[in-house]
């Protein structure tokens, strides 16, 4: 890959600030240097934008590959923000990307298992090499706390529910191998060098700011686009396969809740970032269906097609929350129910 030089840009104000509710101090990061690779992206300009409310100095650290500039121009005015254009495969730009940063939330990667089927090299590139290039910038700056996002796919071929932490199967696809491995090195610095680093496993993580176009969109995203254009949404199978759909506001909170913990069992862990419940696509297509049909009553009548199910598929995700229960005092703060809502009044009142 060329070499990226490290740029800091500014941008003009343009979407509103998505409000995310504030947590109680006690369980909230303030007054920290925090970086957040990543951050122009559906879960890192969600992460900047809350940890700014949070009175927190934020640096955003994006080379926009899959993060977009207008989910971070509203907070570019902020006298706490500061936006750095570089790549995590580039060990100088996250050298520069870390100075000064207390905390690291390491969002940056390159999602969709169907995207690393196609390209596992850069998938292994962006997801290995630059998470260790992070790893190693942040140990060598002094980071106080390294907190990262892995995946529900590290749970593979595992049969069991609900997915418990300790518990993993075989990789599916080389994403889900690429998040086994983040989860390995941090282990490892963890234990050679002393980091504080905490793994979250993501599960199938919704919300506003999600990306509903291109070829590796999310779900609900995707189904709410098509729904709005007036078209028939894929279902990948016939339908029955479940996911442990996370709002990003309960994303949030366990971010926090990880940056803040002071439990030293906390420390060098990994902890499902769920719900605990799961939710089958034909569930989520009613849903869906049924809350964009009161904005436009011709939604209504529009039903799904069904295709072949996806190479790297899991049937079925639903996670424990024990853990994080009990080590971090994570509860989810919001519904399945609640967070299509909040999505899908977004997604009507901010069309493309």
């Amino acid at each position: 890959m060329p070499e990226v030089g490290v740029q800091f840009i500014s941008l003009h104000s343009c979407l509103p600030p998505i409000n995310l509710p504030l947590m109680e101090s006690a369980q909230s990061l303030t007054n920290k240097k925090v970086l957040v690779t990543g951050g122009a992206g559906f879960i890192g300009s969600n992460l900047c934008e809350n940890l700014l409310h949070h009175n927190n100095q934020v640096t955003c650290f994006d080379n926009f590959s899959t993060g977009r500039e207008q989910n971070i121009r509203h907070l570019t005015s902020h006298p706490n923000f500061r936006l750095i254009r570089g790549d995590i495969r580039n060990f100088d730009n996250c050298r520069t990307a870390v100075m000064g940063a207390q905390v690291v939330m390491h969002q940056a990667a390159l999602g969709s298992v169907p995207r690393s089927v196609k390209d596992p090299a850069t998938t292994n590139e962006v997801n290995i090499n630059g998470f260790v290039n992070m790893l190693e910038v942040s140990r060598d700056a002094g980071v106080e706390r390294f907190i990262y996002a892995s995946s529900s796919s590290v749970y593979g071929d595992s049969e069991a529910l609900p997915k418990e932490e300790h518990h993993r199967g075989n990789p599916l696809s080389p994403y889900a191998v690429t998040k086994i491995t983040n989860e390995l090195y941090a282990q490892v610095f963890s234990l050679v060098y002393g980091m504080k680093t905490i793994g979250l496993r993501y599960f199938n993580v919704f919300g506003p700011k999600q990306d509903p176009y291109g070829p590796y969109a999310a779900v609900i995203p995707l189904f709410i686009r098509r729904l709005m254009e007036h078209k028939s949404p894929l279902i990948n199978g016939d339908g029955s396969f479940s996911r442990d759909f996370t709002f990003i506001e309960n994303v949030i909170r366990i971010n926090h809740l990880a940056a803040v913990s002071d439990r030293p069992d906390a420390s060098n862990q990994v902890f499902n970032a769920a719900t605990g419940h799961r939710y089958d696509l034909i569930t989520l297509f009613r849903h869906l269906r049924e809350y964009l049909g009161a904005y436009d009553p011709a939604i209504s009548s529009v039903e799904p097609v069904f295709g072949p199910q996806r190479k790297g598929d899991i049937p079925h995700s639903h996670a424990s929350i024990d853990k994080a229960q009990k080590l971090l005092g994570y509860q989810p703060l919001v519904s399945f129910e609640e967070g299509l809502r909040k999505t899908v009044d977004w997604f009507w009142n901010n069309p493309e």
